[in-house]
């Protein structure tokens, strides 16, 4: 890397961590001491793919205990200069030498890594500053940086732990949200958060973690926050204040956290002062697992049981989609390449139902015990008996989804058109809705019956319109805005069901999220892996398993909640909360 990029990014680094005047002082872990075996700190250069075009320095601190036959913890940095500086604010090195020596934490290789500049091509141009876009960012692109090309080049070296109860990662300001962020988007990889003077504000959406902290499943995550009551407060929200709500949310959600409240600014004197201490809470109890939270009062464990997971039901397909449950609890699914309509029985075990579905994708049984389907590739809409036998419901409708009332009768959506068409229980086929969103996807029966919900995949929302006496919709409302996440344009609402409390289900780019009747969405169920989420049905005996497709596999997990399925009679779930 060249001199001028190693100056811009040490001057960088002074910007984000300026030096003041609080009486905070270091003690006698961050110091150098007698007797102490002191690690080795290499430097080295990287360029990278994930951050295309950017180059950093980073350096590699390993204790003097490291022994090449046993993974050694890893710890990364954030603005890795100023934390490796053993004359800086943190001088981590020296205060990793004093603890790992004392027992105090394991031994753990440090990774300092600075943010990627895409250098300048001469002196009379500025290189761009990957700063901000790397650390503020609440999306997995850093984390897969780390994962995917760092930690492997390191681990050419030295051998890592690939336990992520071993794993931990810090940074300051920006470095801060960073750490948090790839902790909470990989908890398979880091489980041990340490942020100082953390930008949770709304630099670049930050802010809405401490909303979505509290509607997210539990991760095995353990935080360290430290902040000052005269930190930052500028066009992006005051730092103290999103420090302060990181803190509630947390605590709220039963996380294993720690908030340090001093009076310092936006600097790094507090922070280094505690850092043995912030280690030494943050390491305590390993090797023992990091674990999950349990909170009572999360409304997404109204519907999640402890301890319960995701669990593979079948895999190997090209693209499933179209979960549907029949009066027993058997759940059916399509395989739209291979043309295939597969069975789930209460068993578990997947077999074949049909062949040669004509590229089927939604489905959903009606009053008559008959498998309604969307045959896109014929555009028609067919039912199937139990024998698999074929009868045509409806033609010349380009369908994606659909579902079946009580009455029997069905509504499709129609993405190519922006419409929503009705069949009435006499096969009678007219559109009902047309043009109000950007584009029809998943469609759902409210349980009572008296709504039609429909999902808008390249908007945020999902419509609700009031179903009239002869079928008819009135009164769309764009009623459940879904969270987006970072990255995205739009929700990637597809498939949806309802349970019994009136709670409605959406696949979505954020996972299965969960909105209630009064339109709000109050848990986020993540995603068992990391394909498209394609749709979502109850199923099982008590139809209290959610069953999702995802792209070449199906999973499937029990729950609290119960499945209303919409060719049974309407039922009135509890009054809402408004």
């Amino acid at each position: 890397m060249n001199h001028r990029v190693n100056l811009l990014a040490s001057f960088l680094l002074a910007l984000a961590i300026p030096l003041s005047g609080q009486d905070y002082h270091l003690g006698p872990d961050s110091k150098p001491q007698d007797g102490v075996p002191k690690g080795a700190v290499t430097k080295r250069s990287w360029t990278s793919k994930v951050f295309p075009g950017t180059v950093r320095d980073y350096w590699v601190y390993v204790p003097a205990q490291y022994q090449p036959s046993q993974p050694a913890c890893v710890m990364v940095f954030q603005d890795g200069g100023g934390f490796q500086d053993s004359n800086g604010s943190y001088r981590v090195p020296v205060v990793f030498d004093n603890l790992i020596h004392k027992k105090e934490m394991p031994v753990t290789i440090g990774i300092f890594i600075n943010p990627g500049v895409v250098p300048a091509d001469g002196p009379e141009r500025h290189p761009r500053y990957n700063r901000s876009f790397e650390y503020d960012t609440p999306s997995d692109q850093y984390a897969r940086f780390l994962v995917e090309e760092i930690l492997p080049e390191v681990g050419k070296s030295w051998k890592l732990t690939e336990d992520p109860n071993g794993r931990a990662i810090s940074g300051a300001s920006s470095g801060g949200i960073c750490a948090f962020t790839a902790a909470w988007e990989r908890p398979d990889q880091f489980r041990r958060v340490l942020s100082f003077i953390g930008s949770f504000t709304n630099l670049r959406g930050g802010h809405s973690y401490a909303s979505l902290i509290r509607k997210t499943e539990p991760k095995p995550v353990r935080v360290f926050l430290q902040d000052g009551s005269n930190d930052l407060d500028n066009y992006a929200g005051s730092w103290f204040v999103g420090n302060q709500d990181m803190a509630a949310a947390l605590k709220w959600a039963k996380y294993d956290v720690r908030f340090e409240v001093g009076t310092g600014a936006h600097d790094g004197r507090h922070g280094g002062s505690i850092l043995p201490e912030a280690l030494r809470w943050l390491w305590r109890g390993y090797p023992e697992a990091i674990a999950i939270p349990e909170p009572a009062r999360s409304p997404v464990m109204d519907i999640l049981i402890p301890g319960e997971e995701w669990r593979l039901v079948g895999e190997g397909y090209r693209f499933t989609e179209g979960p549907a449950c029949d009066a027993e609890g058997n759940v059916f699914f399509t395989d739209i390449p291979n043309n295939r309509i597969h069975k789930i029985d209460l068993a578990g075990k997947v077999s074949v139902f049909v062949e040669n579905t004509a590229g089927a994708s939604g489905l959903e049984f009606g009053p008559d015990g008959k498998l309604y389907a969307c045959q896109g590739g014929k555009k028609r809409i067919v039912a199937y008996d139990r024998d698999g036998k074929e009868e045509t419901i409806a033609e010349g409708i380009d369908s994606n989804d659909l579902t079946v009332s009580h009455k029997g009768e069905v509504y499709v959506t129609d993405p190519g058109q922006k419409q929503v068409w009705c069949i009435s229980n006499q096969r009678v086929k007219r559109v009902v809705e047309k043009g109000g969103l950007s584009f029809t996807n998943g469609v759902a029966l409210t349980p009572d019956q008296s709504f039609l919900l429909v999902a808008d995949m390249r908007g945020q929302f999902v419509h609700s319109f009031h179903i009239e006496a002869d079928g008819s919709l009135s009164h769309r409302q764009p009623f459940f805005p879904l969270f987006i996440p970072d990255g995205k344009t739009d929700c990637g609402a597809d498939g949806m069901t309802v349970d019994t409390q009136g709670r409605l289900y959406v696949t979505s780019h954020a996972g299965l999220q969960v909105c209630d009747q009064a339109g709000r969405v109050n848990a986020i169920i993540p995603k068992p892996s990391r394909e498209w989420l394609s749709n979502v049905a109850f199923g099982g005996a008590a139809r209290d398993e959610i069953f999702v497709t995802m792209a070449t596999r199906v999973f499937k997990r029990k729950t609290k909640a119960k499945g209303a399925l919409p060719f049974e009679p309407p039922i009135l779930p509890p009054r809402p909360r408004l």
